[in-house]
């Protein structure tokens, strides 16, 4: 039991087996032993079967438009920078309809982690292609398979300066858990990209067919070395699991660079509103 349990009438609207079942679980352990005051936590979703996950925490969450999670998330950070903030949602949500908001949240950098169940299928509207799926994949709806080259969240998210970029899998609760909670305590944008099996609509990328082709990065790996890293991101069957890249010197969050929320230390929820500081926030 955690402080992040809901109650026990509570029901959950997932396949039975889902891998969603076993992320609730890690993300509320990380939680709890990272001793975060779920007060002080904020989830943020769009819309999907990963999306319902802030539902089921112990917390206070937003759950909105499909692909607006990442969005919300940045504007509740900046309001009040004292909160841990999470954006979280499917592959679907985060890189196909809020595909947009994940370029720009990288350029933002604010102190948010940004958890993205990747399952290769559109979970919710049963089974057809997302971002992610496979070339050849069969699907309800590409009967004939995917033709189109998977997008690579973890390439994208390098190349355009995310100082934290990580993958793993459902099925590794330990590494899970490790990562998620490196990324709560990494200052800046944190996105962890984590293989979650679709259990219904998904049948050729299974647990079993992640544990065959998924590999540890070795203990050896240096997660400093950004060029190395944008490498082993485009590494498949096997893929790589464990943290891609991390920067010990990342820029500041986007809270701190602001003029205004840099001179005003006084959270911007708490503050007089007035029309001058609506011209600077514009500025």
């Amino acid at each position: 039991m955690t402080r992040f349990d809901c109650d026990s009438s509570t029901d959950i609207a997932w396949c039975p087996g889902c891998g969603n079942f076993m992320l609730l679980k890690i993300l509320k352990e990380a939680l709890e032993e990272l001793d975060i005051a779920p007060q002080q936590l904020v989830i943020s979703s769009g819309i999907g079967q990963a999306a319902k996950m802030p539902q089921y925490v112990h917390s206070n969450f937003f759950n909105g438009l499909h692909g607006r999670g990442v969005p919300v998330a940045t504007a509740i950070k900046m309001a009040n920078p004292s909160l841990t903030v999470i954006a979280e949602g499917g592959d679907g949500d985060m890189y196909g309809e809020g595909g947009n908001h994940f370029l720009h949240v990288i350029r933002r950098n604010p102190n948010i982690t940004h958890l993205v169940h990747n399952n290769m299928v559109y979970g919710l509207t049963q089974g057809q292609a997302s971002p992610t799926s496979p070339k050849g994949l069969k699907t309800p709806i590409q009967t004939g398979g995917v033709i189109l080259e998977p997008f690579n969240p973890l390439a994208v998210a390098i190349s355009i300066g995310a100082s934290f970029v990580a993958r793993t899998f459902t099925g590794d609760p330990e590494l899970t858990k490790k990562i998620i909670k490196e990324a709560i305590l990494f200052k800046g944008y944190a996105l962890v990209d984590i293989f979650d099996p679709c259990v219904s609509f998904n049948k050729t990328n299974t647990f079993k067919w992640y544990k065959e082709h998924t590999y540890k990065l070795p203990d050896s790996w240096d997660p400093s070395d950004k060029m190395k890293a944008l490498e082993k991101t485009f590494e498949s069957e096997p893929f790589p699991l464990g943290i891609f890249y991390h920067n010990a010197n990342p820029t500041p969050p986007i809270e701190e660079q602001i003029p205004i929320y840099a001179s005003e230390k006084t959270p911007l929820w708490q503050r007089t509103r007035s029309p001058e500081l609506l011209n600077k926030l514009m500025e």
